[in-house]
């Protein structure tokens, strides 16, 4: 069965698991299916001067997490005359707290986004789609938001979807444990070598076949339980960034959160310090690995279920 949603194709996933058990892990198929649908025909950039292509978007990732019984709302602001849209849908598991899993899902330019960000977005569908399936079991609420102006020229601005989503929290004054933000994880490449700022090549691995962790003071152990459960699946390494002592990745919405001193982790492939290609779609579509992209889902995936 389809949907169709503002030129957007929604995809109702029959799976036989889905009726019966929750699926383990998260399935690369999946995530090529969800990311194909946030890219759509792309007759105008997901960018801020189109608000009508953010609303498709916005309009398909709330009819597919509806698909996954997870009811959402938009959350709505005006700036320059033009409305904007957070999609920010709620998975009840009967908790007093809860866990945020957010990506922003505009584009920066005419840029189509295939890694940043609708990778990190796809993401954040399937982790829904599996911690749906058992939601008996969490401990925690679980919180998914899509982000709009995550990206310039409104990056690191008050502007920011992120920010509003952030100070809302803080105005609910709602108990949350942990913020996930995915952002670019669609990259990894054994045979290619990592890019890194000065000075930190010494301390980190040669080859670019790692998903990253950024983490403050406050968020510390949140990245070590996440590498720790990377690591416990043996399907993708994990490295820990420390911030601010390595302020390399000062450019996403873990950033919104930290301001309001939320736990947040910025969960990577390193964006530009790997991807030299990123505005270039016919590579971009060709590195996505999404076998590995599900091994960073799941590392999630098992963290929020702890």
């Amino acid at each position: 069965m389809r949907l169709i949603i503002g030129g957007f194709i929604g995809v109702v996933l029959t799976l036989a698991s889905t009726v019966n058990a929750a699926p383990a892990q998260a399935e690369a198929d999946n995530i090529k299916l969800f990311l194909a649908q946030v890219l759509g025909p792309m007759q105008y950039a997901r960018n801020y001067k189109n608000p009508q292509e953010l609303n498709r978007t916005a309009a398909w990732l709330m009819e597919q997490m509806r698909l996954f019984s997870i009811p959402c709302q938009y959350q709505n602001f005006n700036l320059n005359q033009k409305q904007y849209r957070n999609v920010v849908c709620h998975l009840n598991a009967g908790h007093s707290d809860k866990v945020v899993l957010g990506a922003h899902y505009d584009v920066e330019g005419e840029s189509r986004g295939i890694n940043h960000n609708a990778s990190g977005v796809a993401g954040v569908v399937e982790a829904a789609h599996v911690l749906s399936q058992h939601k008996n079991s969490l401990k925690h609420n679980v919180e998914f938001v899509f982000y709009t102006l995550g990206s310039a020229p409104y990056l690191n601005s008050e502007h920011m979807g992120s920010i509003r989503h952030a100070k809302s929290l803080v105005n609910a004054a709602e108990p949350v444990k942990a913020v996930y933000i995915f952002d670019q994880i669609g990259f990894y490449d054994h045979a290619a070598v990592q890019q890194y700022p000065i000075g930190l090549k010494w301390l980190y691995p040669e080859h670019a076949n790692f998903v990253a962790v950024v983490s403050n003071m406050a968020s510390r152990e949140i990245a070590a339980q996440y590498c720790q459960n990377m690591q416990a699946l043996d399907q993708l390494d994990c490295e820990r960034f420390s911030l601010p002592v390595l302020n390399v990745f000062a450019d996403s919405d873990h950033l919104s959160y930290w301001k309001y001193n939320l736990p947040a982790v910025l969960i990577t492939d390193t964006g530009a310090y790997r991807n030299t290609n990123q505005y270039r779609p016919e590579v971009e579509i060709q590195r996505l690995d999404y076998k590995k992209m599900a091994a960073v889902i799941n590392g999630v995936v098992n963290s929020i279920s702890q």
